[in-house]
């Protein structure tokens, strides 16, 4: 459920694509660009999970600044990385690192230290709530923080679960519960 959850949360697509979202990232790229330009606009993300597994790849090689600049040339790096992931690993050994090493908030790395970290539990335990919060959380670790923002928490893990009711992942009890 936690894999579903991730997915559902980050990238529906993620058994169908090669690995990058090209309109994610042309749109990313473009707002980057209209930013540095006019200093209007908010930069964004159009990040896959493989994506997401090449910048955690990138910052553990080269160090958090230069793997997390809002810069066309860091996103270039990241698209071919995931490529080379793509072809090299299959879905469920990306899928293995990026939930093994994704920054969850609060010093959290991977699933199962925040799934200690916020609920004292083991990851095979957590109840299908929990596992929806926390796959919301690598949006915006700090944003929805069930610490500090338990309302956005909240919102985000609602959206999850809607995620997970809209694509078949979950049926009408499971949500209900």
């Amino acid at each position: 459920r936690l894999v579903q959850a991730s997915i559902a949360a980050e990238d529906a697509d993620f058994f169908d694509h090669f690995g990058i979202d090209v309109l994610g990232t042309v749109r990313a790229v473009t707002k980057t660009v209209i930013k540095k330009v006019t200093g209007k606009g908010k930069v964004q993300g159009g990040s896959t999970l493989t994506q997401q597994t090449a910048k955690a790849v990138l910052i553990s090689a080269e160090g958090y600044k230069e793997s997390t600049a809002k810069t066309i040339k860091r996103k270039i790096r990241e698209a071919l990385l995931a490529r080379q992931l793509e072809q090299q690993l299959t879905k469920e050994e990306i899928l293995y690192l990026y939930l093994n090493n994704v920054y969850l908030g609060h010093h959290s790395y991977g699933v199962q230290s925040a799934a200690e970290n916020y609920y004292r539990k083991d990851v095979k335990d957590l109840t299908l709530a929990e596992m929806a919060l926390l796959a919301g959380l690598p949006a915006a670790p700090s944003s929805y923080s069930p610490f500090s923002a338990p309302e956005k928490a909240k919102k985000r893990r609602q959206y999850v679960l809607d995620q997970m009711l809209a694509k078949g992942m979950i049926t009408q009890r499971e949500f209900d519960e």
